[in-house]
């Protein structure tokens, strides 16, 4: 049974997840247990209406830095500069356009506004950090995501132009390959596969956190 949250600032072993990764719901988006999560690798993901659900998937979808893919096409877009890569200069910006923009596949956002209040919270404290992606003085793509130690946590992304997004990324990964020993993508998607990204165990997953 998924176990719900209470006050107090807690979440249940990660073995306890579901087969589908929910571990828990109910409880808060506060800034003490949005970190208290991301700590033990946990992060919330639920449809406005709903209770907060906060996951533990196993096996986690992750990029090791050093195994970035880089087709040649996307070699040559980068080359050209085609885009202009900034960080957090436009972070609510970046989590609006992941909020509105429309993904194949889903109905709506799982972005609600309580969500994106808290994020913005997380990155007023330092913690959370956005990449942005212009073009000709337009944002065309980014993401966020959540500073752990020597992990990167990503939430969402988002292109208005083609290979926007994955130009960002790319850079970023490349930028931070010393930085960052892990990209934690979450949950399986074709774009980052294609970039290079794949799956580890969920006791793996955790060894990079607690390093």
């Amino acid at each position: 049974m998924i176990k719900r949250l209470t006050d107090e600032l807690i979440f249940p072993d990660y073995s306890e997840a579901n087969p589908d990764g929910i571990l828990a719901y109910g409880g808060d988006l506060s800034v003490e247990r949005l970190k208290l999560a991301y700590r033990k690798g946990i992060f919330p993901w639920y449809n406005p209406g709903e209770p907060i659900l906060w996951w533990f998937p196993d096996p986690r979808f992750v990029l090791y830095p050093e195994e970035l893919k880089v087709s040649k096409s996307m070699t040559k877009i980068l080359r050209e500069n085609i885009f202009e890569i900034t960080e957090n200069h436009a972070f609510e910006e970046v989590i609006s356009n992941c909020q509105k923009i429309f993904r194949p596949g889903q109905c709506g956002t799982w972005i609600t506004n309580e969500m994106k209040a808290a994020y913005l919270e997380l990155h007023r404290i330092g913690i959370a950090k956005s990449v942005e992606v212009w073009q000709n003085d337009e944002l065309v793509g980014g993401f966020y995501g959540i500073e752990q130690k020597r992990v990167f946590c990503g939430e969402s992304m988002f292109a208005k132009v083609s290979n926007a997004s994955k130009a960002g990324f790319i850079c970023f990964v490349r930028k931070y390959q010393k930085r960052y020993e892990l990209i934690d993508c979450q949950v399986y998607t074709p774009h980052l596969e294609s970039l290079g990204a794949g799956e580890i165990t969920a006791e793996e997953f955790l060894r990079y956190l607690s390093e």
